[in-house]
């Protein structure tokens, strides 16, 4: 596969070390719905995916974000089998592309 193949540019469907991995987007997905950021223009997500973490397992909630970045699911399917509302398949996956355009604009350290 190459990059243009992929639909979201993360590590597992690129190849490419340079882009962020779905481990990394699932970790920053947590972390913020843990501490929510205040006054930020995104804060929304944080909030959107601290509400979804309440009501699900986190790991039903790594497993849409895998699903929707790395194997094409769309969002809303993405949550077959997992006893997770079609909504909030929506939620994790919106929430998930960002943070990993975020995580991939950010320069090396």
């Amino acid at each position: 596969m190459t990059d243009t193949d992929a639909l979201y540019d993360v590590r597992e469907r690129t190849g490419n070390p340079a882009h962020a991995s779905v481990d990394d987007v699932c970790e920053l997905v947590l972390e913020r719905a843990r501490e929510p950021r205040e006054d930020h223009q995104d804060a929304h997500f944080d909030e959107g995916m601290a509400a979804v973490l309440d009501r699900y397992r986190a790991d039903a909630v790594r497993t849409v974000i895998h699903r929707v970045l790395v194997e094409h699911y769309p969002f809303r399917t993405a949550t077959v089998g997992l006893d997770m509302r079609n909504f909030d398949g929506v939620r994790i996956g919106t929430t998930a592309g960002w943070f990993l355009e975020e995580l991939n604009a950010e320069p090396d350290s």
